[in-house]
């Protein structure tokens, strides 16, 4: 029992040092000789556990998506058992796909930013590896969540809610990268052009609540744009710019005009 244990610890010492090592360097700057000397243990002991550089990066993120996207399909099935056969509202589906990962930022004990960090940058320059890794692991979840967005916009071409997701997908693997770009464009760091005090935040749980604030009401205001009209036949004009305000009205009849944020979480 002991021995198990002591793997188990080992075990956890290395990925809890790989994480931070991938996400601070990137999968291609981090030697096994840097894992090994951070976790203080021998490189056998990483071969023992994880058997390649590879392996070690694909359980990094396998011991944290797993809550992740068993929480989504959880939080999914509680929305539909609460609808009763009704479709959900778009922002419900995005605060249960988003709204999941970015609480993980608040928690270190599910990664925290660290976690975020790593996988907006590996997103960001995925691998091959990576990519056939990400499919397989989010396969389930996307298509649970595509098919509700697909209910929940009936009068939307799938298509465009395909390629919603994908913005949505790529804005959030961005924002939660990091804020380096920020800071080469601007030459400031976000907490100095926001006037925010990020002292204090050594694990990031404000940091991580104030991308979730911000980024939550601007992922359900692109979900909600007007659809492109591209160059149709004017017999179609009409019935597109009619889907284009069904679209970005939520359904509703009212005139087009950006929502206040309550109203947002509300449709």
């Amino acid at each position: 029992m002991t021995d198990q244990k002591n793997n188990l610890a080992t075990r956890e010492r290395i990925l809890d040092a790989a994480e931070w090592l991938f996400m601070e360097n990137g999968y291609e700057a981090t030697s096994m000789r840097l894992i090994t000397r951070a976790a203080a243990v021998n490189l056998a002991a990483v071969n023992y556990h994880f058997g390649s550089k590879e392996a070690l990066l694909c359980e990094v993120f396998r011991r944290r998506l797993a809550w992740i996207n068993q929480e989504r399909l959880q939080l999914l099935d509680r929305l539909e058992q609460e609808a009763n056969g009704s479709p959900l509202k778009p922002s419900q589906i995005l605060e249960a796909f988003f709204g999941t990962l970015l609480r993980v930022g608040e928690d270190p004990a599910l990664g925290g930013m660290t976690f975020l960090r790593l996988l907006g940058r590996t997103l960001t320059e995925p691998a091959e590896f990576v990519r056939s890794f990400f499919a397989t692991e989010y396969a389930a979840v996307i298509e649970r969540y595509k098919q509700a967005l697909f209910r929940a916009l009936p009068d939307v071409p799938r298509a465009e809610i395909v390629w919603r997701m994908h913005f949505m997908l790529g804005a959030m693997s961005y924002a939660i990268a990091g804020t380096d770009v920020i800071r080469v464009v601007t030459g400031h760091d976000v907490s100095d052009m926001a006037g925010e005090d990020e002292q204090g935040d050594e694990d990031g749980r404000m940091f991580a609540r104030r991308l979730a604030q911000r980024l939550m009401p601007f992922l359900l205001g692109g979900l909600r744009a007007p659809l492109p009209s591209f160059d149709v036949p004017a017999v179609r004009h009409a019935h597109a710019a009619s889907s284009i305000e069904d679209w970005a009205t939520g359904g509703r009849t009212a005139a087009i005009r950006p929502p206040n944020q309550s109203e947002e979480m509300q449709q």
